[in-house]
């Protein structure tokens, strides 16, 4: 049933592309912010509290319909699953941004291209060389294919129905809206929600990073990944940059222009600079990802009939 729900939401989002913002990170950032003023004191039990509202309560309710329905006809828990998933995960939240860029790139448009970046990604992209631009694309449709697809998969797969789906993207959003909500240092209501993300992060991360390393150059995926995490703001985000930057052979990370001030960062990967020809070979290691997923899922299929 997960490859078949899988394939159906890869198919209707070609043919329907979800206005993500608007529809899921919206309404979902709005309830979180809800729960927040209801119980943000400032503390971590309350932060606790609070997530178990903001999160564990949506996911057990889900799961109760979702048995629900699949008692009732197996088909009606299917179309669950599928409605989940299409809310939850899937490329066009963020590809089309990726393409755009692209192609401005291609077509020698600098300044739209930067345009384009800074829409996607919220940030300053001023003075940003064609370089840049390709370098900042790869490295944020690489942690967008992990948040929106990778991840949510591999929770999909590990609880019942769509329970794992809700949980992971439910879990961010939390996270993100409560931490920038801290108002000081010392208000201790968003630590529970970061701890809890880590911990619920922790294995999607490694699988996405070991996909990437399995479907692009091992050796120099692998290198990247034990060396040059810690060196990048977000660890474990890094995980994936890293290996993905390897399985590539492309240079990520390091020092941007922007507006005239230089922000260094760590370096990621080994090879040669990004460029747009390297971001579409990012799209064929996403792909291929994919693919190694599917059959993956195709395996345990077939391994479950046979039992």
């Amino acid at each position: 049933m997960s490859l078949f729900s899988l394939i159906a939401v890869f198919l209707i989002e070609q043919f329907k592309p979800l206005d993500y913002r608007r529809i899921v990170a919206e309404p979902l950032g709005l309830w979180a912010g809800f729960v927040e003023s209801k119980f943000n004191a400032g503390g971590r039990h309350h932060g606790l509290a609070a997530w178990l509202i903001a999160v564990a309560l949506p996911v057990v309710l889900l799961g109760l319909l979702y048995v629900l329905l699949y008692s009732l006809n197996p088909l009606l828990g299917w179309l669950l699953n599928v409605g989940v998933l299409y809310l939850t995960m899937g490329f066009r939240q963020f590809s089309h941004h990726y393409t755009e860029i692209q192609l401005a790139l291609r077509l020698g448009d600098l300044e739209r291209a930067r345009q384009l970046l800074a829409d996607w990604q919220g940030i300053a992209t001023q003075g940003l060389s064609a370089r840049d631009v390709s370098r900042l694309s790869i490295e944020g449709a690489l942690g967008a294919s992990h948040r929106h697809v990778f991840a949510v998969l591999l929770w999909f797969v590990l609880l019942p129905g769509p329970c794992g789906a809700l949980l992971y993207r439910l879990a961010l959003i939390v996270r993100d809206r409560w931490t920038a909500d801290a108002p000081t240092a010392h208000n201790e209501f968003p630590i529970f929600s970061r701890q809890a993300f880590a911990i619920i992060d922790w294995l999607p991360l490694r699988t996405t990073a070991a996909a990437f390393a399995v479907v692009g150059d091992f050796e120099d995926a692998v290198h990247c990944w034990r060396t040059q995490p810690a060196l990048w703001p977000d660890r474990d985000l890094g995980i994936v940059l890293a290996s993905g930057a390897g399985a590539l052979g492309v240079q990520l990370g390091g020092s941007v222009i922007d507006e005239g001030e230089v922000s260094d960062r760590a370096e990621l990967g080994i090879g040669d600079p990004a460029d747009v020809d390297f971001m579409q070979s990012a799209v064929g290691l996403v792909w291929r990802a994919t693919v190694l997923w599917m059959l993956l899922l195709f395996l345990l299929g077939l391994a479950s009939l046979a039992g």
